[in-house]
């Protein structure tokens, strides 16, 4: 770090003796772009019309500025998308800055009428006009947006971007993929820094962590400028907080709702308060978010075989009921402070906390291709057949205490706070900085189970219709006399820190370009240090050595959402779990089993210096370029722990890695007209390893004969991207757009799974996996957009909106061990996104449904084909409207999920269910209000 900062100061001011002789030649031009209310206008065309191609555009802020401007007396130009053009008479003084505030009137002129904005249009105003001038390929979203769409957290938002997939947890959007690109492989940040990860062994960012409503825009970079963190094969997501407004503003929300499944209120509420000081030097704005929802799902899982006796059928198979209580809060804060024209200070903070309560519920029948094997398995015809099984029925919940209260809590956090400031030093060096601190953690204390579990149980095993399959006992009373298996506690701790810092410098090099550069570190360490015991009843007898012998509660539901067949009946009492006490030595016997949890904890330490310099050019009055290169170093040290079940042996285990990546890309844009542009961008980027791939562990489950173990020599992976777009703007505020995209990435990283593996310290006959860098992988497609208010209409018929889009994605790999010859799809590439919605708007209302659908993709490979996961096809519709019943006052309504669609992944063929996992539908009714003063 101190070596860093030596050489930031030491650039710093080399700049400035190398420019000082010029610097009095000219001024520089500096301002902020609003709306009526003194609302930011990000993305805002400016230029001064008598020097050609002298501009810029506004940034997210609204603020602008142009360097290295002559002195003299010039008109000013702001044009945007749905709002007056408007021009101002300025003059540039030597050595001086100009100051220059605009504000800009709603206001489209459409043939003889004028289009006045609602709401919902400033919002796509403000995502289109940002989108059109930036260098690069993006798609925006703008808070307007967002709150116009049913989604409670940002993931859900996301999903109904062009390109977009997520997949889902308990019915919300979690982890973002990106024209077919794995979660893992994209990137997260806030304001431009990243976000660390709150779970333990990937680099992923939990989406369904940030409400929608604390979020002011989101930004999907599909294609990244040097001056961007190179880790970002898929994409880069930029989250953007909200900024202080010129004047008081007081926004917020109030709702509550109601789940289908758990029957049970959702509890909702945001506020919104910024203010700038009268003489707009100081500016505040504070965000909050609180979110409480009691919701559940309904859940078959399956795990399929070949069976040479019998042929394909199941070798385990779960029912299982999840309960499920989620609380969200979020807040934030952030000042700026205008020291003079030309400097700036800024603090942002930000801290999500989301508590899960979770019980779950877990019927289990397993070892049924063992009794196949053992031909102890009679046909009963139609795909029925009568067998053995080992039925277990798990109860998982949490110890009697106030904070975990009966059920499995897990605990996510995610903080940060970013100090900065921008400069203008001799109105030619632009000079910007930041140093951020974050914070990720997830714990999940006194997690607890309890299981009864028998051997050699009669079932029927249905599996006449693979998508629906069913074992069920033969005597449905049978729960009363299943024997006491286990009871066990663990505690889980997972943290990620980070601290990031950054600089920039911007320089004109003649009055159509300019020259950026500048440095980045990041520092991370990330460690996970998790505890596992067991217990046994001093006196089972008087414990209960059977599951009838203690409290039990049933568990059927005549409604269960895969279908009435599916009956779980009865568990051990969640209470009754949650009130033992276990750490009384007279009656449990405690037993620490490293088994479980040390091969699992680890620390790691990763050390990115990086480094870039680019041109952006106006290369003719049509035709700019964005030309540069990025250095990424890249220094990695992990420790964990390998575990010998039978010496019962734990080895502390170490390693370390460092490479140097050199990234160039080019970034073209040509305005054919005023507004229809066409982009090109030929990009290279990088993933790094989740860092517990790396980790030499060894995880052995001798109950299931699996071995997993980590892989110190991965590779990063790496990607040579071509991006095509062309876009063309309506004045009514719409877009048409269309392009396609390649994808050449090496060294890409899958699960390997050896079945009948032999090792030396394990066993043989093991089913062995382990991360391995794959060959190469293509990854194309093509994708379409359309969205436009349907203002040409006539009369009612003009407040109708339209929203499309469609991404068509296809891949395919080499390089795969074992699967040599086969033509495998890169995990996590759905061939086919859509999104549609239909609006209306009137002055008071508004009313929208929107549609998202994704085809199935592998998600998972396995030893071969008839292993493979995929993650099956979903349809979501979402209905929700709102009526503003005063100006700043509006009612509205959501209802999610009205398809009802589950989780689902399949194995081998789509007809083989490998989990079903339904959560119907949901639905909120509340008030929206948003009240401003401006200075």
């Amino acid at each position: 770090m101190a070596k860093y900062l030596r050489t930031s100061i030491f650039m710093t001011l080399l700049i400035f003796s190398l420019c000082t002789s010029v610097w009095a030649q000219n001024g520089a031009v500096k301002g902020k772009i609003t709306d009526e209310f003194g609302l930011a206008l990000p993305g805002a065309a400016i230029f001064l019309t008598e020097l050609d191609n002298v501009g810029t555009a506004s940034g997210v802020d609204g603020n602008f500025t142009i360097l290295n401007v002559p002195t003299g007396r010039f008109t000013i130009q702001v044009t945007y998308i749905g709002y007056e053009t408007i021009t101002k008479e300025i003059e540039v003084v030597t050595s001086l800055t100009t100051e220059v505030n605009l504000s800009l009137k709603p206001g489209v002129v459409i043939g003889e009428e004028v289009l006045i904005l609602g709401d919902r249009l400033k919002g796509q105003a403000k995502a289109l006009n940002q989108q059109k001038n930036n260098a690069n390929i993006t798609n925006i979203v703008a808070a307007d947006q967002i709150g116009r769409f049913p989604d409670a957290n940002v993931g859900d938002a996301i999903k109904r971007i062009p390109g977009i997939t997520m997949q889902y947890d308990q019915g919300e959007a979690r982890d973002i993929i990106i024209r077919g690109i794995a979660p893992q492989l994209n990137s997260v940040t806030l304001n431009g820094e990243r976000i660390p990860s709150a779970e333990g062994d990937n680099r992923r960012i939990q989406m369904d962590l940030i409400p929608a409503d604390m979020i002011q825009t989101i930004e999907v970079n599909k294609a990244v400028t040097p001056d961007m963190d190179a880790d970002a094969i898929g994409g880069s997501v930029n989250l953007v907080t909200r900024t202080a407004t010129n004047g008081l503003r007081i926004s917020g929300t109030a709702a509550t709702g109601y789940n289908f499944l758990s029957e049970k209120p959702i509890w909702t509420g945001s506020v919104i308060l910024g203010n700038r000081s009268a003489n707009g030097k100081f500016g505040m704005v504070f965000s909050g978010s609180y979110n409480n929802h009691n919701f559940g799902s309904d859940n078959i899982e399956a795990v399929w075989v070949e069976d040479d006796n019998v042929g394909v059928i199941l070798d385990e198979f779960d029912i299982r009921k999840y309960e499920v209580q989620r609380v969200r809060r979020s807040a934030s804060l952030a000042f700026d402070y205008k020291i003079n024209t030309n400097n700036s200070l800024f603090l942002s903070t930000m801290y999500n906390w989301r508590d899960d309560w979770e019980n779950r519920y877990r019927y289990r029948v397993g070892k049924l291709s063992d009794a196949a094997e053992d031909r102890d398995i009679t046909s009963l015809g139609n795909g029925r057949f009568q067998t053995l099984g080992r039925i277990g029925r798990q109860t998982k919940g949490g110890i009697n205490n106030n904070r975990v209260d009966n059920r499995r809590l897990e605990d996510q956090r995610t903080s940060n706070v970013t100090f900065g400031g921008d400069h203008l030093i001799g109105n030619k060096l632009k000079l910007d900085w930041s140093t951020t601190y974050s914070r990720a953690s997830e714990e999940r204390p006194n997690e607890r189970y309890i299981r009864y579990r028998e051997s050699d149980i009669e079932v029927i095993m249905d599996i006449s219709n693979p998508e629906k399959p069913l074992v069920t006992p033969v005597d449905p009373n049978s729960w009363r006399a299943i024997g006491f298996n286990e009871i066990t506690e663990e505690n889980q701790f997972t943290k990620e820190e980070d601290i990031n810092s950054r600089i920039n410098f911007q320089l004109p090099i003649s009055d159509k370009g300019i020259l950026k550069f500048g440095l980045r570190q990041r520092s991370k360490s990330k460690e996970r240090d998790n505890n596992f015991f067991s217990y046994e009843p001093v006196d089972e007898d008087a414990f209960g050595a059977s599951l009838g012998a203690v409290p039990s509660i049933d568990q059927s539901d005549a409604d269960y959402l895969n279908g009435n067949q599916y009956q779980i009946s009865y568990f051990a009492d969640r209470d009754f779990l949650g009130n033992l006490d276990l750490k009384n030595a007279s009656l449990f016997e405690e037993s620490d089993e490293p088994g479980e949890y040390v091969p699992g904890n680890y620390q790691a330490d990763e050390n990115i210096l990086g480094g870039y310099i680019m041109t952006d050019y106006q290369i003719s009055s049509k035709l700019s370029a964005v030309i540069g290169v990025r250095l990424e170093h890249t220094n990695i040290d992990y420790k964990g722990f390998s575990f010998d079940v039978d010496n019962d042996i734990v080895t502390p285990t170490s390693g370390e890695d460092s490479y140097t990546n050199v990234l160039p890309g080019v970034h073209l844009k040509y305005d054919i007209s005023e507004n229809t542009i066409v982009k090109l961008a030929w990009t290279n980027t990088l993933a790094r390893p989740n860092y517990f791939d790396l980790v030499p562990f060894a995880e052995f489950s001798p109950d299931d004969e699996e071995l997993v173990r980590g892989n110190p020599a991965l590779q990063p992976t790496k990607s040579m991207n071509f991006d095509l777009m062309a876009e063309n703007y309506f004045k009514s505020i719409g877009l048409i757009s269309a392009g396609a995209f390649y994808k050449d990435i090496d060294d890409f990283i899958y699960e390997r799974v050896i079945e009948n593996f032999n090792d030396p310290v394990y066993g043989s006959d093991l089913e062995f996996t382990t991360p391995e860098n794959g060959g190469t992988a293509e990854v194309y497609g093509f994708e379409i957009a359309f969205q436009r208010q349907l203002d040409f209409l006539p009369g009612f018929w003009k407040g109708f909106g339209v929203y499309f889009n469609y991404t068509n994605t296809q891949s395919s790999t080499e390089g795969v061990q074992g699967r040599e010859g086969e033509d495998l799809p890169l995990t996590g590439t759905a061939e086919n996104m859509l999104n549609a919605s239909l609006s209306y708007e009137s002055e008071k209302l508004v009313l929208r449904a929107s549609l998202n659908f994704t085809s199935d993709y592998l998600d998972e490979l396995g030893g071969e084909a008839f292993d493979d996961r995929f993650y099956d096809k979903q349809t979501f519709l979402d209905i929700n409207g709102s009526y503003a019943f005063k100006p700043n006052w509006r009612v509205f309504f959501e209802l999610n999920n009205l398809t009802n669609q589950p989780l689902r992944y399949y194995q081998g063929i789509s007809e083989r269910t490998m989990q079903e996992e339904f959560y119907n539908v949901r639905m909120n009714l509340g008030v929206k209000f948003d009240l401003f003063r401006g200075n």
